[in-house]
């Protein structure tokens, strides 16, 4: 089991008053190594923050987030930033390739840290690789505005896998999409899945993107439901 949510609640002060924004509700969630799941619901129903509690980029308010076994909640700065660095790749609906660098140069981003030359030579050949396998072999030095939008999303979903993680999370991965580039990012996304065995997590408004998860909850009202 990579990431397991038991009873994750998720509220927000109001100031000036006494009761709360409640976001999530006894949210329970299980992430096993390979599994496929879209997380769909209303917009504004929470699905985004509960992304960002399972990549460890917020906290609940009660509940506990293990990953790999291990409560979370004790872990510094500095361990969780390592989780999200080795462990799981992000997908978001907009790029956020960096404008000045190449294609292959926004690839190797998450692994910039590395100082063992190997491991750098490596990962460059892996982006290749993984760039090939996309489609995108051929603009390696072309910057993000001289590429579609579809083209730019290939890429951010490279840049997610470049450390091997166990899981990915994308949030409206398709949703600043044409139809078409949409449905070859979530072939892409599902090949993904089941080339590598990497866990995914998807949040979407794409009724043809949620077929190909293995399983479906939906979102609403602060609980979650499995429809599946």
């Amino acid at each position: 089991m990579i990431v397991q949510l038991d009873k994750i609640c998720k509220y927000y002060e109001i100031p000036e008053r006494t009761n709360k924004r409640i976001v999530l509700k006894d949210v329970s969630l299980s992430i096993n190594s390979g599994e496929s799941i879209a997380i769909v619901g209303p917009s504004g129903s929470g699905k985004s923050t509960l992304l960002n509690i399972i990549g460890t980029l917020d906290k609940p308010s009660s509940g506990n987030v293990k990953f790999k076994g291990e409560i979370i909640s004790s872990f510094n700065e500095n361990k969780l930033a390592n989780i999200r660095n080795q462990n799981i790749g992000f997908v978001f609906q907009m790029h956020h390739l960096l404008p000045q660098l190449n294609l292959l140069e926004n690839i190797l981003i998450p692994v910039l840290a590395e100082k063992n030359n190997n491991s750098a030579n490596n990962a460059k050949k892996l982006a290749m690789e993984l760039l090939n396998s996309v489609g995108l072999s051929d603009n390696i030095y072309q910057r993000p505005g001289q590429l579609s939008g579809g083209e730019c999303q290939r890429a951010a979903v490279v840049r997610a896998l470049i450390n091997n993680p166990d899981l990915i999370l994308a949030d409206e991965p398709t949703g600043s999409l044409d139809q078409e580039s949409a449905e070859q990012l979530s072939e892409l996304l599902n090949k993904i899945n089941k080339e590598h065995n990497t866990a995914m997590i998807v949040v979407t408004h794409s009724i043809n993107l949620t077929k190909k998860m293995n399983k479906v909850y939906n979102l609403i009202n602060g609980n979650l439901k499995n429809n599946t």
